[in-house]
């Protein structure tokens, strides 16, 4: 019933796995639990071939069954939910269910054999939570802040100010707890602090974009320039027909690691000897200051690119 090649499609839920396997055509619904599972993989045993597993991202309902799936030698990958919902629009399938995105999985896996993120490294998985978590808290402290000025000029009394000065003070400590826990994780693996060193190397790149990148982009270092910058949504995306030249854009890419860059841009467009004098050009042509930061950013990740390529620091190979 399974032929010599066979994929499984996943959609994970918070409660189940509902699962579609080609050839064959066979649905099932698994719960997604430690015995759920332990019930897949026997299924996955008793098949003839090897199986590839396949199942999109979800926010986190994957990892315990990713980590089980590796755990027993099974070659597991994580799909970007965008592809495939563009491979769902390119077959006309309007309808969306379980088991209707698990058969688009399994079918996104024939079609692209070779996308997907394999598992992390523990530690990698360790200092992705941690980077994560530390993005969410930030994110709080600037909202607080902003609510703390909004009140300050509505006269609020003094007792609500101390309550919001409380837990922003709060907030900065659990940061600075995150940080160190950060660096720790870094320092933890000789891998991972090789890629530190090399990247800390880069003017404008500090401590949180190095985080960033090594947490949210493990494959740089092993791509090229144009498919960093498109990883990261930096890249300028065409929008031409016959002699229309549509404006260009950047879209897509992984948004939190895009947004630390663009603050790293902001340092590199002052202290980056050799990103100083593009931003100064730019400026000079008339650009405005948001497309100036985006070619910084975009620069700055295929230099971080470059240099991981090399295993070669900043100072003594300045790659732009």
């Amino acid at each position: 019933m399974i032929a010599a090649a066979t994929v499984i499609g996943i959609d994970v839920s918070r409660d189940w796995l509902d699962g579609f396997c080609i050839p064959g055509g066979q649905h099932f619904r698994l719960p997604n639990t430690s015995e759920g599972h332990a019930q897949l993989l026997v299924q996955i045993r008793r098949m003839p071939a090897a199986v590839r597993v396949g199942f999109e991202a979800t926010g986190g309902q994957e990892w315990a069954f990713w980590v089980t799936l590796v755990a027993a030698e099974i070659e597991a990958v994580q799909l970007p939910p965008a592809q495939i919902k563009a491979f769902a629009l390119s077959r006309g399938t309007r309808a969306k269910t379980d088991r209707i995105d698990a058969e688009l999985i399994a079918g996104f896996m024939l079609f692209r054999p070779e996308a997907g993120r394999t598992l992390p490294s523990e530690n990698l998985r360790t200092l992705r939570a941690l980077t994560t978590r530390r993005a969410q808290i930030v994110d709080m402290r600037k909202r607080l802040s902003a609510q703390i000025s909004a009140r300050e000029k509505q006269g609020i009394s003094e007792d609500v100010v101390d309550m919001d000065n409380a837990l922003r003070i709060m907030l900065d400590d659990q940061i600075g707890d995150l940080e160190r826990r950060i660096v720790s994780t870094i320092a933890q693996d000789d891998s991972l602090a090789a890629k530190a060193r090399l990247l800390r190397s880069i003017p404008g790149i500090g401590p949180v974009s190095v985080a960033m990148l090594i947490a949210e982009m493990p494959e740089l270092g092993r791509m090229t320039a144009g498919e960093a910058a498109a990883m990261t949504g930096l890249a300028p995306m065409p929008h031409d027909s016959g002699t229309m030249r549509g404006k260009r854009r950047i879209v897509g890419g992984r948004r939190a690691l895009r947004h630390v860059l663009f603050q790293a841009a902001l340092a590199a467009a002052c202290h980056n000897q050799a990103l100083k004098p593009l931003a100064k050009r730019l400026k000079e042509r008339g650009k405005p200051h948001k497309l100036i930061i985006i070619a910084i950013a975009r620069r700055l990740v295929t230099i971080a690119n470059a240099v991981l390529k090399t295993a070669t620091p900043w100072q003594s190979n300045p790659i732009t």
